[in-house]
């Protein structure tokens, strides 16, 4: 358990974001969890750290509003890995980006690690389990779950045949900005390559992130067309 300085650009919230450790434990320790692992930021840092290199992916969709951020990522994850020697790691869906970041680099680097993938978690209403959650004022909290509400809409138009997705994409942002959202991108992509998709593609993920006060929010929904 680590919040990493790395990967948190200026003007982000590193150092209000939540530090839940006892609590965070308190949930482990009934599923048989032996051991926690919790640096702090000079145990994993101890000179100036060296970072990872990440592939022109890094730079689209979260990593054009964060600059920096993946190549954060990707260096503490695998600074952990090295740490660690896992043989699994498991990583939420929910972060499909990061997901399909730390999967490049753990087949390019030989890490011998097997990357699982964890179904996102979500409230009752569909918004995506969070720590940023904690941040939303009653209003906006009320207000969240119109985000997967729009993702499943637009995926019910992809499995009808809407094959526009740049139209798909910009009357997501435009159906959001209504209700107060300031968005960064709402795109339909390839989940093999997280590129844009051709017509043909069969697989495909919506992927938004939007802030809703000052709280940055993302979601995606995978679209089987198979």
């Amino acid at each position: 358990i680590f919040v990493n300085p790395l990967q948190f650009g200026q003007g982000e919230d590193f150092e209000r974001y939540p530090r839940t450790l006892e609590a965070d434990c308190a949930q482990l320790e009934p599923v048989g969890t032996d051991i926690v692992f919790c640096p702090d930021v000079r145990e994993m840092y101890p000179e100036p750290q060296t970072f990872s290199v990440v592939p022109p992916l890094a730079d689209e969709l979260c990593g054009a509003f964060r600059p920096g951020h993946f190549a954060g990522v990707c260096t503490v994850v695998l600074k952990l890995f090295e740490m660690v020697r896992p043989r699994i790691a498991i990583f939420g869906k929910k972060d499909y980006q990061q997901l399909h970041l730390l999967k490049g680099m753990t087949r390019q680097f030989n890490l011998g690690i097997d990357i699982v993938e964890a179904e996102t978690q979500r409230a009752a209403d569909g918004l995506a389990l969070s720590s940023r959650n904690g941040y939303l004022s009653a209003a906006e909290r009320a207000e969240a779950p119109r985000l997967y509400r729009l993702l499943n809409d637009r995926a019910t138009r992809l499995r009808a045949g809407d094959r526009d997705y740049a139209r798909i994409g910009a009357s997501a942002v435009e159906e959001l900005t209504r209700h107060g959202w300031r968005v960064d991108y709402v795109s339909v992509r390839s989940q093999a390559t997280l590129l844009p998709p051709s017509p043909e593609e069969k697989h495909l993920v919506i992927l938004a992130a939007a802030r809703l006060g000052a709280t940055r929010l993302i979601d995606n929904i995978e679209v089987d067309l198979s």
